[in-house]
């Protein structure tokens, strides 16, 4: 199954690096990728930074022409098509609102038409408060992912799925629309651009509920990294099955030269 794959979809936290160290692991399995004719990108749903924020950290990290799509960035391309050029408040970081912007929607403070939840690690009660008033108006409600932990060096730490559960708890509202992983258009987007059909793409990552339901939903391969946010245990609990599960990307490195 993995010699018809031509491009690898790489999440990124939890199965190439944990905050600012690049797994041992992560740059023999890139070159392997390359020397053997396939290619890869690399797929987030953390919308705390922007694509460029990411590219610019992959190369610091050692990674030569990284290309790198985010949750963000189809979020924003989902509101346009969705409900057009309309005001935006963004619960999320200062580099989401960059995405935002940059994709042509007016973030705004204040008299919202929609209302778009990410990975806010600038969060204050502040901004909790204010986004719960404006959920209570009944205004659509898009959340860039739906990701509950992002692993760390200190271990997992709240996510935007999170968040949710925090507003939904005190406003009784859940997101009308999730954009991120597992959305299959996240994939499809990418399989259009690279000119490939699903099942030549290998989606690898470290969460079953988004990276490997992902490649479920949209008929890829689904590749399960034990390097992140998925135990053993919790894989042995749910009914997505992964068709590869390795301890992290060396192991599928090795798989790749076997």
């Amino acid at each position: 199954m993995l010699k018809n794959i031509r491009l690898f979809v790489l999440d990124m936290d939890g199965t190439i690096y944990i905050d600012d160290s690049l797994f041992p692991w992560t740059l023999p399995f890139l070159d392997t990728v390359r020397e053997s004719g396939k290619r890869y990108v690399f797929l987030t749903n953390n919308s705390s930074k922007g694509p460029e924020d990411y590219e610019e950290k992959l190369k610091k990290l050692g990674i030569p022409n990284p290309t790198v799509f985010t949750s963000g960035e189809a979020t924003a391309s989902f509101i346009l098509k969705k409900f057009g050029k309309v005001r935006v408040y963004i619960f999320g970081t200062d580099s989401l609102k960059k995405v935002f912007r940059k994709a042509g929607l007016n973030v705004v403070e204040d008299d919202p038409e929609v209302l778009i939840l990410g990975y806010d690690t600038q969060v204050t009660y502040e901004k909790v408060k204010k986004f719960a008033v404006f959920l209570r108006r009944d205004l659509p409600y898009v959340a860039t992912h739906p990701d509950i932990n992002c692993p760390s060096k200190d271990g997992l730490i709240p996510d935007a799925g999170s968040f949710m559960a925090l507003f939904e708890t005190s406003t009784g509202r859940a997101p009308d629309f999730v954009v991120g992983k597992p959305n299959p258009q996240m994939l499809y987007t990418l399989v259009q651009k690279f000119g490939l059909k699903p099942h030549q793409v290998a989606v690898v990552g470290d969460r079953l509920y988004t990276d490997m339901k992902l490649a479920k939903n949209s008929g890829a391969v689904a590749v399960l990294v034990l390097s992140g946010e998925t135990t053993k245990r919790d894989l042995e609990r749910s009914d997505v099955k992964p068709d590869f599960v390795v301890e992290n990307l060396g192991e599928l490195t090795e798989m790749l030269h076997s």
